[in-house]
């Protein structure tokens, strides 16, 4: 297997059953994460988006099909592994922050550098999105924005081979969601992690190295993008 996939899925589906009804999330996808680059992951709302995402994270386990982690298939760990490999290797960043109101964003950060093998101290985690100096504010202190990048630096402190964002901007105005943007840009180009990108807004995907089309629960289209634009440059 080629050692520049991070991650690579083959034929994964994903079937849920509700009462008398079947719906096929994923129908046989492939998809191929290598390392160091942004993909952008586009479609409407039950085009199989989020359920990929939750798969590749570990979150959730495919109904058919094999994804490999570094040449390793993520679809025999068991549930141990499974634990590791999200503790280890993957951040996720969701649409809503989830931080803890009554830590700082300091202590935030730290709920993973305290568990992580080999993290970043919490003070670089945060000055790596511009937030060195909001340190001991707590979430109820900084805008959306600021508890956004809180909790990219959460996600990145513990160094993951891989960064899965879902709908990162989604609860936030243009101007703040560049922000956020410029702070993913940062720390793909810091550590080359490997970063997965869930938006509503085709904008977005300017800044991706390709962009992934869902519908359905299949591959719709793969664009790469021959210049990419920086962060500071999008305009939605």
């Amino acid at each position: 297997m080629d050692t520049d996939r991070t991650i690579s899925a083959r034929g994964v589906t994903k079937v849920y059953h509700t009462g008398d009804v079947t719906v096929n999330a994923l129908d046989g996808v492939d998809f191929d994460l290598f390392r160091g680059e942004i993909v952008v992951l586009l479609g409407p709302s039950g085009s199989g988006k989020s359920t990929l995402l939750n798969i590749i994270g570990g979150l959730d386990a495919p109904s058919g099909g094999q994804v490999f982690f570094n040449g390793n298939e993520l679809t025999q760990f068991d549930d141990r592994a499974l634990t590791d490999y999200r503790r280890h290797h993957v951040g996720f960043v969701f649409q809503f922050y989830n931080l803890i109101p009554s830590l700082t964003a300091r202590e935030n950060v730290s709920l993973v550098t305290e568990i992580a093998r080999k993290p970043m101290t919490p003070e670089d985690a945060l000055a790596l999105v511009g937030l060195e100096d909001r340190l001991d504010h707590f979430p109820s202190q900084l805008s959306g924005g600021e508890q956004q990048r809180v909790a990219i630096a959460r996600a990145i402190a513990k160094r993951p081979d891989i960064l899965l964002c879902d709908e990162p901007t989604g609860a936030l105005d243009s101007r703040t969601g560049v922000v956020v943007l410029e702070a993913l840009e940062a720390v793909n180009r810091e550590f080359q992690t490997s970063m997965a990108l869930i938006t509503h807004n085709a904008g977005i995907a300017a800044m991706a190295n390709r962009v992934v089309s869902l519908a359905d629960g299949r591959i719709a289209g793969t664009e790469t993008n021959a210049q990419r634009k920086a962060a500071r440059d999008i305009i939605w």
